[in-house]
């Protein structure tokens, strides 16, 4: 069993928020089976426009660890991201197709736009390493658990999007959110006061951007 940190601490803080947005509304529509295809391609184009957005923010976490974490493995357990955001937008692109979405018409809507402001923000070099890896493993960690919840036992999740789910409900991706996930609680460890309280702010409010994100894609 691994060691609890303040990561989990917090989780178990701010559960009800946590459970909105890797339980949402959305998220369990697909799994039962009652989704309407209309959000899922809403969410297809806002997500698509999001990814490319969080390109330069992954980017900038990797010049970060590369940097100023004193350990090496941490700027491969990034680079491994940032590789799979490649296959990602290939995904994406190829999705588009399959539903008749033209990326190039799709409008960022507020939620997103918000969203993408906040990891811009992030990016400042005035933000602490264990803040902007906080950040990082939550932006990840809401879609693994989320995805993962749709290839549960007895869902009912539409066979055309099973692909989406296993994107990121798969064990590989599982596996790499715990990486980072023990990267940010390696940083919080040593952190000051001051960085817990940053650190603990950024969460919430990833996972706020994360709950509107999900709201958004179903017409909220």
């Amino acid at each position: 069993m691994e060691k609890r940190g303040v990561i989990d601490t917090w989780i178990d803080k701010h559960r009800s928020i946590y459970t909105a947005a890797t339980r949402h509304a959305f998220v369990v529509s697909i799994r039962d089976g009652s989704v309407d295809l209309s959000s899922f391609r809403t969410w297809l184009g806002q997500d698509y426009l999001f990814v490319r957005g969080f390109v330069p923010f992954v980017a900038s976490v990797l010049i970060r660890a590369g940097k100023e974490s004193g350990e090496s493995s941490d700027m491969e357990v990034v680079l491994g991201g940032m590789a799979s955001l490649n296959d990602e937008i290939e995904w994406f692109k190829r999705e588009a197709s399959k539903w008749d979405v033209d990326f190039s018409t799709v409008v960022p809507q507020k939620a997103n736009q918000e969203y993408t402001r906040f990891l811009e923000a992030l990016m400042s070099s005035d933000v602490k390493y264990s803040v902007i890896m906080t950040a990082f493993w939550a932006i990840e960690a809401v879609y693994q658990e989320s995805f993962a919840h749709c290839l549960e036992d007895g869902n009912k999740t539409p066979v055309e999007l099973t692909g989406a789910c296993h994107r990121w409900g798969n064990d590989g991706f599982k596996q790499y959110c715990s990486s980072v996930k023990n990267i940010a609680g390696r940083c919080l460890e040593n952190a000051s006061g001051e960085a817990l309280a940053e650190a603990e702010d950024v969460f919430v409010r990833v996972i706020e951007h994360e709950v509107a994100f999900w709201e958004m894609s179903r017409g909220g």
